[in-house]
């Protein structure tokens, strides 16, 4: 089942009620009207039903009821700054009834292991990437497509970061000197914004698998919470991309990160990737990329499953 993501950024009253999350508005209970017109206007969405809510307004009040309840169906609960960008995220501490055991293998894992493992990882990152390029910008990939035969183990010669200069360069050909960065020039916000929707999920998913997404495989920033999250959402990111390059293709002189542009870019956990040859919805990839990762670290398999473009 895919779950729901909800986005609120207008004033709210959210709060638990028989396992559902009750929407109320301020301006509608404190109005002069009838009651009946009152209780019409409150709105209810299973729990269960829910994967991810984002919170984007200073005057939404939420319950620690519906906190609890939100984060025991290992519910993702983002919020934003006064920029509207996610700024915060919180998930389950508990996810997976073996975890102890899951946390062991992960913190036991060799670094042979972990090296391999990003090896693959940075080779789904760059194959992806180049087909972004060949379907979005009819661009040359012969050297992306060389570069991911020589990826090392651990990435050792910095491939990756090859790969990413000649992909930005090649993605926003009509702004100069485009470079991806956090503060940088429009589309940047879209893909923070993007970006962070993604995180979200892959946390969610690496809890719901049993693992710690502190430790990465590769990220190790000690003031970093979601280094796994960062280094499993790698081979995701361009399909994240991709999406920008249509909005921004679309809205060349649009800089806001407007209401419509929102609602498009939370549209990300639907989006249909190649996974093991099957057709699936991203949010639903990243779990099974997860569960596969699990299997590494105790021993199951060799290899991480990532989606293909």
């Amino acid at each position: 089942m895919i779950k729901r993501t909800l986005y609120f950024g207008n004033p709210t009253y959210l709060s638990l009620q028989n396992e559902q999350l009750v929407i109320r508005l301020p301006e509608v209970e404190k109005a002069d009207v009838s009651a009946s017109f009152k209780q019409q206007a409150i709105k209810t969405i299973p729990i269960e039903d829910i994967g991810i809510v984002l919170l984007d307004h200073k005057q939404i009040t939420i319950t620690q009821g519906l906190l609890e309840a939100l984060l025991e169906n290992n519910c993702a609960v983002i919020t934003c700054d006064n920029s509207h960008l996610p700024v915060g995220l919180l998930l389950p501490l508990c996810g997976n009834y073996t975890q102890s055991e899951r946390f062991r293998y992960q913190i036991e894992a060799s670094l042979p292991l972990k090296k391999q493992l990003w090896q693959q990882t940075v080779v789904a990152k760059i194959q992806n990437q180049a087909a972004v390029l060949r379907a979005c910008r009819n661009a040359e990939i012969g050297n992306m497509e060389s570069w991911t035969e020589k990826v090392k183990s651990g990435d050792s010669d910095n491939i990756e970061a090859r790969a990413a200069a000649y992909y930005w360069k090649n993605t926003f050909p009509k702004i100069d000197n485009f470079v991806r960065d956090r503060e940088g020039v429009y589309p940047n916000n879209l893909l923070n914004y993007g970006y962070a929707i993604l995180r979200a999920i892959v946390a969610r998913a690496l809890v719901a698998s049993g693992m710690l997404p502190t430790l990465g495989i590769h990220h190790r920033n000690k003031y970093n919470a979601y280094c796994l999250a960062d280094d499993i959402m790698e081979p995701y990111r361009p399909f994240v991309d991709k999406l920008v390059l249509q909005l921004y293709d679309s809205n060349e002189t649009q800089s806001e990160l407007t209401t419509e542009l929102k609602r498009e870019l939370l549209g990300i956990p639907v989006i249909e990737v190649t996974i093991q040859g099957k057709r699936s919805p991203l949010m639903v990839a990243v779990s099974t990329t997860t569960a596969s990762l699990y299997k590494c670290y105790c021993g199951e398999s060799r290899k991480i499953i990532y989606p293909s473009m």
